[in-house]
């Protein structure tokens, strides 16, 4: 039997599994299916964040979105995601990755559209100030006031 680690490093099946999604209203049902462990906060991280996901069957990660200031990159490990973004849609297997770069106006998102559980792994940077755009939905992300709105700037 290995020894249990300890800081800096941690074993991600030690890490809490979250559901939760701030998206407000009808605009969460398209995550019920993602579960993430927060690696980068479990680990003390603060400059960018790392997430261990579990994508289910029928799932996607987030709504279709893009970020004016956070880099992201995404690993996948187990099983298939289609990565859907203005480009089109490319199938995804464990291996792949992408990258998306803060302030591309090019909203993307994965769907687990397989049988099986997808795992991938996301970076983001942490840039206080972000704002996230979300092209398909009335809807708008600050990140600075911690807050969701339409377009139009009225808070949910």
């Amino acid at each position: 039997m290995t020894e249990p680690l300890k800081l800096p490093a941690l074993k991600p099946d030690s890490v809490e599994l979250r559901c939760e999604t701030d998206y407000p209203g009808n605009y969460k049902d398209i995550v019920a299916g993602r579960v993430r462990r927060a690696l980068g906060d479990a680990l003390g991280l603060s400059q960018f964040g790392v997430n261990l996901v579990h994508l289910a069957s029928g799932a996607a990660s987030a709504q279709r979105h893009w970020h004016a200031k956070v880099d992201e990159f995404v690993v996948v490990l187990n099983g298939a995601v289609t990565l859907i973004s203005d480009g089109g849609e490319q199938l995804h297997d464990a291996g792949d990755t992408a990258g998306f770069a803060a302030g591309v106006a090019d909203g993307h998102y994965l769907v687990n559209r397989g049988a099986e559980e997808a795992v991938y792994v996301e970076v983001g940077s942490r840039t206080a100030d972000d704002v996230v755009d979300y092209p398909d939905i009335d809807l708008i992300y600050r990140r600075g006031e911690g807050m969701f709105s339409n377009k139009r700037g009225e808070s949910y």
